[in-house]
């Protein structure tokens, strides 16, 4: 009688895949690097949950920028400042596996997403997806974003209403036209409703499919949407559509293939899933900031205003003309990165503030905590745009305003992102005044990704 095969770890919690995972290390691995582990079992998980800017700011403060933490399932050594930012984010050494860091999150959802590969592998599929990228795809996604934007800034207007639901809906839709090429309406609506559950049930505390769990709605949104799209794909390969998955479904590799059906549903979901989310973020962060100092909406609409009419929406050719508008959304995302936390693995022992880190260890950075050091960013509460003109950024470590990453795993969208972020606020700003009640504070959950509890309430009063 054979023994029975032993099962990897990796593979009994997050697939077959996942063999090549390293194995976790002992506990006392990490025993001479200085830190705590909070409460039993959960560690300071919960209070990282809380307030995850004031847990981290504790923590430096009392072990310094390299400490040990015991979070979200087991023990893990946070680094933090531009350096850190630097080293597992560049990467020189093919040390960090983005794949082993945020596998254990993501992976039951959004297998074999672009973040869920390392060295080689993502390269080659990193350079098939970014042809949706490039300039003529681009001016196609500009057209369908004014379009959405404009309608929907007029249904706002005149209103009080909670934003952050309001966008999240709005960049769900406008993900279902440039990324799907599907009209909106009952289709739509059953595709957004897939990627909603499967984002809440990748952030979900229980972690198997039971019965009238998160994690049993996202295994089922998975499920429709992996037959979804694979239906779709032949179709799609024969067309001539301009919309990322079309671009993606006729994408080759350098030898003439297609990428294979399953690659491109498992890169459409990620995409998806991590464009709407933290774009959702970014522009609720900035809405907020420009009701709180009403004087940088009259600088912007200045700029825009330059560039193109009132409530016209600005054509792609003419982005790079907004560039005050683009500081403003920088200065966004240093105050509120939409990924407060980049988590990694550690495939080999390495060395970092005085410590030896070994292999198999779990490491996270913070944009949270480096967009705050007031060595880099004097003032660092105050909403200054002007931090990102060429004469005061000049000279600034360049991993110090890191929202979107850095090194081979840079994010592929950021330009998606800048151009939904300058035409939705084109249509806003030139049309309206955001209006928040004086002495208005929402309290922010920053954690997986930052939103505001309560909804955050504004007005759009018609200029």
């Amino acid at each position: 009688m054979n023994a029975p095969a032993r099962i990897h770890w990796a593979e009994q919690r997050f697939g077959p895949e996942t063999t090549h995972w390293l194995p976790r290390n002992p506990e006392s691995a990490l025993d001479h690097i200085p830190g705590e582990d909070g409460l039993p079992i959960v560690g300071n998980t919960l209070e990282q949950l809380r307030n995850y800017p004031e847990f981290t700011r504790r923590m430096v403060a009392k072990y310094g920028r390299v400490y040990r933490n015991n979070s979200f399932g087991g023990r893990n050594v946070a680094l933090h400042g531009p350096e850190a930012n630097e080293l597992v984010m560049f990467d020189r050494e093919k040390i960090f596996s983005s794949e082993q860091g945020w596998g254990p999150v993501l992976n039951l959802l959004f297998p074999r997403g672009l973040m869920l590969m390392d060295f080689d592998k993502h390269r080659a599929d990193r350079k098939i997806l970014s042809v949706a990228f490039k300039p003529e795809p681009m001016r196609h996604y500009a057209e369908a974003l004014n379009e959405g934007i404009a309608q929907r800034v007029a249904e706002w207007s005149g209103k009080t209403f909670k934003f952050y639901p309001a966008i999240k809906e709005l960049t769900l839709d406008l993900a279902a036209t440039s990324f799907l090429g599907i009209p909106l309406g009952p289709e739509a609506d059953k595709v957004n409703k897939a990627f909603v559950d499967m984002v809440q049930a990748s952030i979900g505390v229980v972690r198997v499919p039971m019965p009238f769990t998160a994690m049993r709605r996202g295994v089922k949104g998975r499920a429709y949407l992996v037959e979804y799209f694979s239906a779709m794909v032949p179709e799609r390969r024969e067309g001539a559509g301009e919309d990322i998955f079309s671009q993606i479904c006729r994408a080759r590799d350098e030898e003439g293939r297609f990428l294979s059906v399953d690659a491109i549903v498992d890169h459409m979901n990620f995409l998806m899933m991590a464009a709407h989310d933290t774009i959702t973020s970014s522009i609720t962060t900035l809405v907020w900031q420009l009701g709180q100092h009403p004087e940088w909406q009259d600088r912007l609409r200045e700029e825009m205003l330059a560039v193109a009419p009132a409530g016209e929406g600005v054509g792609h050719n003419s982005l790079g003309e907004l560039e005050m508008t683009e500081w403003a959304f920088k200065e966004a995302l240093r105050l509120v990165p939409p990924v407060p936390s980049f988590p990694r693995r550690a495939l080999k022992d390495f060395e970092f503030g005085g410590y030896r880190i070994p292999a198999g260890t779990s490491v996270g950075v913070s944009p949270a905590f480096t967009h705050m050091m007031e060595e880099h960013w004097p003032q660092p509460e105050k909403f200054d745009p002007m931090r990102f003109s060429p004469e005061v950024a000049r000279g600034r470590h360049k991993y110090a305003w890191v929202p979107f990453g850095g090194g081979a795993h840079m994010c592929l969208g950021l330009h998606f992102a800048y151009m939904q972020a300058k035409i939705f606020f084109h249509h806003v700003v030139t049309t309206h005044r955001i209006v928040v009640e004086d002495g208005y504070a929402p309290e922010w959950q920053i954690l997986p990704i930052p939103r505001p509890r309560d909804g955050l309430k504004v007005r759009f009063e018609p200029l």
